[in-house]
């Protein structure tokens, strides 16, 4: 079998095991030498010829091959090249064949070539079951040693979840947190502390980060008055201003998280955007020649040829089962840098449907012939459509057979794409849909999608009174201290509100709690969730870091921003009976009620409600 390509070779051999594919009887691959065969001014080129070289592929006598296409939905286009023909078959188009391995950064190793013309011919693949695609990854806790933050990383460890901390003192880490959770050394205020490569990974983000407040007087090591609330000391602010950690932080942890974690707009891979291609990307041919076969396509750009009106782009081609063949694709060359789309669930292709079947064939290593990663889709004739092809439903293939023992798909290493019509399904299947002569398949897009329903990719801790500070009418005497003292505090709540104006603005799926004034008391209370900015009181923290991990796997949280206290009045303790704990509370029972653009920020100019 040659398949230089690990398409869809299934040619059978002879008894000595040598290939009998067309290709391979062009190349009269009897026995086995390299020589340099020169075509047409083409530089010196390595081929298997027969030793001793009677050379009868160089012998035969080639005819220029006219094929004019008149097929309507296709341009007039003349394609030449060398066709011999032979006992009913058509030859091989050489110069093709070679035009098509340089394009794709050369030709394989000679070795490579050799293994390929005497493979033997193997069964059919057993029907075991193809490895699940790994779709976990870390949930990154921001402020991980602080007293919401210890809360979240210990409750995901409990649930048995990846957990990374970003946390600036790595011994103090390490004492609070223990030695299973990865650490990431970083200070958000310091962008150049955020290196990209650490975040490899991270799926979704709990951030705690908060700029430190404390008592003028000073505090014990543990803390212990800061932790009795802002109400019970004169407080200022101790270290990095509210600009650099709620603001300015913000933006840099942002910046350095948001491609790992996806965005609720899709992410486009390939397409255009303002009648321009938006991407660095380039596709080639890649046909059956390389097999010996003759069919050809090609893909090119109709600047008006979208649904819209604007430029898209065109697989088209004429396929043929001469020789054997059947398919023609066309595949990107390898990406300079692996495509990491790992915060996205699949590829979502927008295309005119012809009523064929086709493929999609993702690659994660840079060699030439290698594993494709694979899914087939119909398409409906003369419609726009978008096709979601989900990560997960991606096969392992090698040469039309799967391959159940193949690594599973990584979308974090995505090297090249490949649009294919092929007669062939793969393990002997064949396309229902398949016919030869000419096709076209308008393509406009291919993005990465998140799949519906959206969970949040990144809750953030903020503070109930975040707009409170500039609203006009409000009796500042009947509010917490922190709106009281917003000025003196560096206008603390002021640069809460702007660092969750980045989040929103950020496109990431979000939720934005906000607690009232923080206590160290037990979850378990009943609870009051209100949007507006409206409410005072008291919550725990753990009550808080089991509302934040809830909200991560919530559609009803995301995009959502709200405020959440207690029951129990301020001056009133609450306690819980060891032997007889509340029960868990099932949060979507409150974040179903939740409205979107709800923020407080839109009755600035009104009079607010108290609760």
């Amino acid at each position: 079998m040659l398949s230089l390509t690990s398409m869809e070779c299934n040619y059978p051999r002879c008894a000595t095991g040598i290939c009998s594919s067309p290709c391979a009887r062009n190349l009269n691959c009897q026995g086995v030498s390299f020589v340099g065969i020169k075509f047409s001014g083409t530089s010196q080129f390595p081929l298997v010829s027969p030793c001793p070289l009677p050379n009868l592929f160089l012998q035969r006598k080639f005819q220029p091959f006219v094929y004019q296409q008149k097929a309507p939905l296709h341009s007039s286009r003349t394609y030449r090249g060398f066709i011999h023909s032979e006992a009913g078959k058509q030859g091989w188009d050489v110069g093709r064949f070679l035009k098509t391995l340089y394009f794709f950064n050369g030709p394989p190793s000679p070795a490579k070539f050799f293994e390929f013309l005497i493979e033997k011919l193997s069964g059919p693949s057993p029907r075991e079951e193809v490895k699940p695609m790994n779709t976990s990854g870390i949930i990154l806790v921001t402020g991980a040693t602080g007293g919401v933050g210890k809360r979240v990383v210990n409750l995901l460890q409990r649930k048995g979840l990846q957990v990374g901390a970003l946390v600036r003192n790595e011994e103090k880490a390490r004492r609070l947190l223990g030695p299973d959770v990865d650490l990431i050394i970083g200070d958000i205020t310091k962008a150049s502390s955020l290196i990209p490569e650490y975040f490899k990974g991270v799926r979704a983000v709990i951030n705690t980060v908060s700029v430190i407040v404390g008592p003028k007087e000073g505090d014990t090591p543990d803390r212990a008055k800061y932790s009795q609330g802002i109400k019970f000391f004169e407080p200022e602010i101790k270290g990095d201003s509210p600009e650099m950690v709620e603001f300015i932080g913000m933006k840099n942890l942002i910046n350095v998280i948001k491609e790992n974690v996806g965005l609720r707009r899709v992410k486009l891979v390939f397409g255009f955007e303002d009648n321009r291609s938006s991407t660095d990307v380039t596709w080639g041919a890649l046909d059956d020649v390389v097999m010996g076969g003759v069919s050809q396509s090609s893909f090119q750009v109709d600047p008006n040829g979208s649904e819209s009106g604007g430029p898209t782009g065109i697989f088209r081609g004429v396929v043929s089962t001469a020789n054997n063949g059947g398919f023609t694709s066309i595949r990107t060359r390898n990406f300079s840098a692996p495509e990491d789309l790992s915060a996205y669930d699949g590829l979502e292709l927008r295309l005119k449907g012809d009523g064929r079947r086709y493929k999609l064939i993702v690659r994660t290593s840079r060699d030439w012939d290698t594993v494709g990663y694979t899914a087939g889709f119909d398409t409906v004739n003369d419609q726009w459509q978008s096709v979601r092809l989900p990560f997960s439903s991606l096969r392992p293939i090698f040469r039309a057979r799967t391959v159940p023992d193949a690594p599973p798909f990584d979308p974090r290493e995505i090297i090249s794409l490949q649009l294919m019509f092929s007669k062939f399904e793969y393990d002997g299947k064949l396309n229902p849909t398949f016919k030869e002569g000419p096709f076209q398949l308008p393509v406009a897009a291919i993005r990465a999608y998140l799949k519906e329903p959206i969970t949040p990719r990144f809750v953030h801790v903020s503070s109930a009174g975040v707009t409170r500070p500039d609203r006009p009418g409000l009796d500042l005497s009947k509010q917490p201290p922190a709106v009281r003292l917003n000025k003196e505090l560096d206008f603390i709540l002021t640069y809460k509100l702007k660092g969750e104006d980045l989040i929103r603005e950020s496109g990431i799926p979000y939720t934005i709690v906000r607690p009232c004034a923080l206590t160290e008391e037990p979850a378990g209370a009943d609870l009051i969730f209100d949007q507006g900015d409206n409410i005072t009181g008291k919550i725990s923290r753990e009550e808080i870091a089991r509302i934040c991990i809830a909200s991560l796997e919530s559609p009803y949280a995301c995009d959502k921003t709200f405020e959440v206290k207690s029951v129990v009045p301020f001056s009133e303790p609450y306690t819980v009976d060891p032997e007889n704990p509340p029960a868990e509370k099932d949060y979507n029972v409150y974040f179903q009620n939740l409205k979107d653009g709800v923020t407080g920020k839109e009755s600035l100019e009104q009079t607010p409600v108290p609760v």
